[in-house]
């Protein structure tokens, strides 16, 4: 069974960074395809980055120049690093991972890591 654990989340003033990590166990994280999503408080989650299995990476225009999303194969592991951050940027960060074969599709969510920005 695939699991997701998030970490590296906690509280920052405004500029400053933190690196999100996002270990998956039961399998091989470059065959899924892992996501970064974030939700505030009455609003629905929404995508921030993307890694595909292939390597490809994409980012939400309010991420792209501040974020980098990464993956670490020896590790298991998909990081978030996130600089300049500002107060839009608080919330929960979430790990997706999807895996899609011609017998399996797996999705898995973690349960999350807080960030908070305070001025």
């Amino acid at each position: 069974q695939v699991r997701l654990v998030e970490s590296g989340g906690g509280w920052v003033q405004p500029g400053e960074s933190l690196r999100l990590s996002c270990e998956l166990s039961g399998g091989k994280i470059w065959d899924y395809n892992i996501d970064w999503h974030r939700q505030v408080p009455g609003q629905q989650r929404e995508l921030v980055a993307a890694i595909r299995s292939d390597g490809a990476i994409n980012y939400v225009p309010s991420a792209k120049g501040r974020f980098t999303i990464s993956r670490d194969n020896a590790k298991n592991t998909v990081y978030l690093q996130m600089n300049s951050i500002n107060n839009e940027d608080a919330g929960v960060y979430f790990c997706h991972g999807n895996l899609q074969t011609r017998f399996v599709t797996v999705n898995s969510w973690g349960k999350g890591t807080q960030v908070n920005v305070s001025s």
